[in-house]
């Protein structure tokens, strides 16, 4: 094994994330060229050109993208290996990273920032979405935790409950059924808002990782069996990929969208829209907090999923 400066591994580490020089150099404290001088050092230390300079930054090579999870994961348990024991969250300024789709960035996450604001102001949260690699993020250490709601987890995974909500119609408040109790049929006489599945999450469920989770809030099924009992069927309009576009287009038009409740409460502060209870049996929500099990041993991670439980269990 060649002798190579754990630094050289921290830039390689940062620029696969990064994937510019200047954000990594920023992130790390050092110069452009003390960055692209650690990663001459680097290409000569391992042989391979590691990334190329293009459009869209600094694009890995083969030979990186297979190094990457791995150097992450080193640096991670060499990082834990070495850190006082004692965590104090007043100082620190550890990185954490947590996979969220847009309900919990609405209504978890800014009560998180407030409460690092408070307990951890030097503490860095990136906020990523989900992606069909998600569980070899969490093994990688390349995520620390993914909020979503969870059917099913490998053993290697901590599932903890983190806060419950409810589905609800929502349609324009200017619309003839704004109001007042909307029946089935009342519902299905408007076309619809449609939330596309996630495409990662369907293809996480054909890799076959153990992880399943929802793609969409329609896939929870009580609509598409209330419909099935009745014999009828609906209409569909548009055909969005998030739930705030379908906010938008309920607000200017005469359709109806599918959304949790507490997100919908944000929209109708703003008087655009009003709620509806579905007319039919609808199962809550849960949404949970992924990390993994061996990784709770680490004070700092163990801190920011207490914190995190804490916030999911105010909201």
């Amino acid at each position: 094994m060649p002798a190579i400066d754990l630094n050289l591994l921290r830039v390689f580490d940062t620029l696969l994330t990064e994937r510019s020089v200047t954000r990594a150099g920023a992130r790390l404290g050092l110069s452009q060229s003390a960055v692209s001088h650690a990663l001459s050092r680097l290409r000569y230390a391992l042989g391979d050109e590691l990334f190329v300079r293009g459009p869209q930054g600094m694009t890995p090579t083969a030979r990186a993208t297979e190094l990457g999870p791995q150097v992450h994961a080193a640096l991670s348990q060499l990082q834990a290996a070495i850190a006082p024991r004692d965590f104090d969250p007043a100082t620190t300024e550890r990185r954490f990273t947590v996979v969220a789709g847009s309900y919990a960035c609405a209504v978890l996450i800014p009560r998180l920032v407030e409460r690092l604001a408070e307990a951890a102001p030097r503490a860095e949260l990136v906020v990523a979405d989900a992606a069909v690699d998600v569980l070899e993020q969490l093994d990688a250490r390349r995520t620390d935790f993914v909020v979503g709601a969870v059917l099913a987890g490998p053993p290697r995974l901590s599932i903890a409950p983190l806060m419950t909500d409810t589905l609800v119609w929502v349609v324009r408040a200017q619309n003839p059924l704004a109001g007042a109790p909307i029946g089935l049929e009342e519902l299905l006489s408007l076309q619809h808002v449609v939330i596309s599945r996630q495409p990662a999450l369907d293809d996480m469920r054909r890799a076959n990782t153990g992880l399943l989770m929802h793609a969409s809030w329609e896939d929870m099924g009580a609509f598409d069996a209330a419909l099935a009992d009745s014999g009828l069927s609906r209409r569909v309009g548009v055909v969005v990929p998030d739930t705030y576009s379908a906010l938008g287009i309920v607000a200017r038009s005469d359709m109806a969208a599918l959304i949790p409740r507490r997100l919908a409460l944000l929209s109708a502060q703003r008087g655009f829209i009003q709620l509806a209870d579905p007319p039919y049996p609808a199962a809550p929500i849960d949404l949970s907090l992924l990390a993994l099990k061996d990784r709770l041993g680490d004070p700092a991670i163990a801190w920011m999923h207490e914190v995190l439980c804490a916030v999911g269990a105010e909201v």
